[in-house]
């Protein structure tokens, strides 16, 4: 336990350390373009990949490497993988089993008290969707096809917030989750089309029981998911050039992708989506549980039968409605745009903010390709344009990713996003009992008290954040550097983020909690208290697991100096567990020192 004094003084260190963050990078902007640059005209040859050195060469590769690909590691899975083929680890990550969510959610949603008439399904059954991504992210053995599904779910956003429709529907939502399971590593275009038919993003995007435009009434088919499918899923609003650079016309103008004649003639085409049901408007007692979690089907008559004309695409009059989407959805995943538009939002999900052009170009040959060739010469990808495990490789093994010349340089890295700061947190001290039901400080960790993020709870389709955002008033937005995540950064979102590991490094969540919450998330520090008589073989410790091993020396000396001054006894205290107190306080000052926050 600890006494009030020391828990302010301790409070006071961390936010004073943390603030120093306030001076790392960060980007200006808003939009979802990448930043300009090249001209028009055709693409030059891709050039030939770099080699990639191999991965897990030593502790401090296999832990970036990790830290990268996965919600986190341990030092057991260090020990294990370092000298190993980094390679044969994603291959073998390739065939395990996903995790999925749906069944586990029906199930719960059909148990006797779960429904109750009047007010709907009992928070716990609602919130199920949010506590899944928890477990799964913490405890699956599918790290990679999760870690990619969480990227995706940041491209492709539906949301499961408070007072959305989605969060009354978890069945609806799980599926959602359960369509970016399913196609993470599998190829793009079939996880539109997955997503076109899903229930969630009907009603999220508003295209459910979106009906024919009327020539009489005047009525005009939604825009929404014609607008979004092109904007955020797709193609983005400026033409790219295949490394990610725009396109300009002859004054240097940014050339717009569509317009809204495009929009119009692609509404058309998302007509006609109701529930698999033999009604287009069916009776709600008329529906089973089943039928909010099916894909969707087109009712051709509700469907528009006019020509649709799109990005240089024209469906004839007539065509009926499935015919018309896998027209739509072929047109958008072969547009040149595609590849550089979804190869640099992955780069950034897992490597990099501001990707070098030729890193991005040859993500994006990797996602036109379908394929991509490993260390080991094993191939990864069918060879269908859109391939997302050769793409997913592409990313991670490239010499940009992986060479650790380049790792120090102003324009490398990126903030690490808030949620992979928790979840790398419980991964590396194997917290025991993830049981976020119980958990109340979980249930939504969007507020700048928390994490100013939380999983699947966007307040909108743009996310928490654009991939195209440069944060002003900072040495990155002078450069002109895109940093996604300083979106979440300002002073109250810092200082949320210092208390709430607070309450979970010195398992003051679980000390407090009461029933079955009481041994929630609680860490296993054993390996950690027996080097806190040697705080300097503590933080070395620390800097692998959680940092990489790229902890500076002034940040190290920093945390060594305040640990050095924390007693290992107190001889008036009798509940005072000094080297558990200290292992405590290093794991909060390593997680929130700015060589921490910014993942290199």
């Amino acid at each position: 336990m600890l006494s009030t004094s020391l828990r302010q003084i301790f409070l006071m260190l961390i936010i004073t350390l943390s603030l120093s963050l306030a001076a790392c990078g960060g980007s200006g902007g808003s939009g979802s373009a990448p930043p300009p640059g090249g001209g028009g005209g055709p693409n030059p040859p891709p050039p030939p990949p770099p080699p990639p050195s191999g991965a897990f060469k030593d502790e401090q590769g296999t832990a970036r490497f990790l830290s990268q690909a996965t919600f986190g590691t341990n030092m057991e899975q260090i020990d294990n993988l370092t000298e190993t083929l980094a390679s044969q680890w994603f291959v073998d990550q390739l065939s395990i089993p996903p995790s999925y969510n749906l069944a586990i959610v029906n199930n719960a949603a059909s148990q006797p008290g779960a429904f109750i008439p009047g007010e709907g399904f009992t928070v716990a059954v609602r919130q199920l969707p949010t506590d899944l991504f928890w477990k799964n992210a913490i405890e699956g053995d599918d790290q990679l096809r999760q870690r990619m599904s969480f990227a995706l779910s940041q491209i492709i956003v539906a949301s499961h917030r408070e007072g959305n429709l989605l969060f009354e529907l978890p069945f609806t939502f799980a599926h959602y989750q359960d369509i970016l399971t399913e196609n993470a590593l599998g190829n793009y275009r079939d996880l539109l089309e997955d997503i076109t038919y899903s229930p969630a993003m009907g009603y999220y995007l508003t295209y459910f029981q979106n009906t024919k435009g009327d020539p009489v009434t005047g009525r005009m088919p939604d825009e929404n998911y014609a607008r979004e499918v092109m904007q955020l899923f797709s193609i983005g609003l400026v033409e790219l050039n295949m490394d990610g650079t725009v396109k300009t016309d002859g004054q240097g103008n940014p050339l717009e992708t569509y317009d809204n004649v495009d929009v119009s003639g692609m509404a058309k085409v998302f007509t006609g989506f109701s529930l698999d049901h033999p009604d287009f408007y069916p009776q709600r007692d008329a529906l089973e549980l089943s039928d909010y979690s099916s894909p969707m089907k087109i009712f051709d008559e509700y469907h528009s039968d006019l020509e649709k004309s799109f990005l240089g695409t024209t469906i004839p009059a007539g065509t009926n409605g499935t015919q018309s989407v896998d027209q739509a959805l072929d047109a958008l995943v072969d547009h040149p745009n595609t590849p550089p538009f979804v190869a640099r939002q992955i780069i950034q999900r897992f490597v990099t903010s501001h990707p070098e052009p030729a890193y991005v170009e040859r993500v994006a040959t990797a996602f036109a390709n379908g394929s991509y060739t490993l260390p080991d010469g094993t191939a990864v990808g069918d060879g269908r344009r859109g391939d997302l495990a050769a793409t997913l490789a592409a990313v991670l093994f490239d010499d940009e990713a992986r060479e650790a010349g380049g790792f120090d340089g102003d324009d490398f890295g990126k903030v690490r996003e808030p949620v992979l700061r928790f979840t790398q947190w419980a991964r590396a001290f194997d917290a025991n009992t993830v049981t976020p039901e119980y958990t109340l400080i979980l249930f939504n960790t969007s507020s700048n008290d928390a994490l100013a993020q939380a999983p699947f709870k966007s307040p909108s389709v743009f996310n928490f954040y654009r991939p195209g955002y440069i944060a002003p008033g900072t040495e990155t937005g002078d450069a002109g550097l895109t940093m996604p995540e300083m979106q979440l950064v300002n002073a109250a979102s810092i200082s949320g983020y210092a208390n709430f590991m607070t309450y979970f490094s010195l398992e003051l969540l679980a000390d407090g909690a009461q029933g079955p919450g009481m041994n929630s998330f609680r860490p296993d520090y054993s390996d950690e208290i027996a080097l806190a008589d040697d705080p300097a073989a503590l933080v070395e410790r620390l800097d692998l697991l959680l940092v990489n091993g790229s902890m500076s020396q002034e940040s190290k000396d920093t945390i060594i100096a305040i640990l050095e001054d924390l007693p290992l006894e107190n001889a008036n205290d009798p509940n005072y567990d000094g080297p558990r107190f200290r292992t405590q306080l290093a794991v909060v000052l390593v997680m929130t020192a700015p060589d921490y926050i910014v993942q290199r």
